[in-house]
């Protein structure tokens, strides 16, 4: 089985998907934030959660404040100047910075869907399987998360 998430960027997930359509997770982080580390040691480290995310996702992590323009989607993505975000970012989020943000995009990138701050497993494979499943197509966040039972095992690290 595999032993970590396929991270690639934004330019090979755009490769990626004019192949074989995905659904998207975007680990948008900094340096220098804590919580963004916590996240991968605790969260992304999970065997279940990496399975998971290589068989159903596109999995991309993005710095936000990486100096490198980024080219996606047909447009070259910098940082602004007076700002420290690169655009991207900045429209992933929805405009609120917030460090982890976890943002899930159907395929094609649409409907992105940014959810802020730490994730447990737990969370974290209601989400994923909320959209990896597609309920979101036929049943509200709220209704679906009442019933919803975790079933990967966390394992302690």
């Amino acid at each position: 089985s595999d032993s970590a998430i396929n991270w690639i960027s934004v330019e090979e997930a755009e490769q990626k998907m004019k192949i074989e359509p995905r659904k998207v997770i975007v680990d948008v982080y900094t340096d220098w934030c804590g919580w963004c580390k916590v996240l991968d040691k605790k969260t992304y480290s999970n065997p279940e959660l990496i399975e998971y995310v290589n068989k159903n996702f596109y999995a991309i992590k993005f710095n936000a404040e990486g100096k490198s323009p980024v080219q996606f989607l047909g447009k070259e993505w910098k940082i602004p100047s007076g700002s420290r975000i690169n655009e991207l970012a900045t429209q992933l989020m929805n405009g609120r910075a917030s460090y982890p943000t976890t943002v899930f995009l159907e395929e094609g990138f649409k409907n992105a869907q940014p959810v802020p701050g730490f994730l447990e497993v737990p969370q974290m494979e209601s989400i994923l399987k909320f959209f990896g499943e597609n309920h979101h197509k036929s049943t509200q966040w709220n209704i679906y998360q009442s019933s919803f039972k975790p079933e990967w095992k966390i394992v302690s690290k």
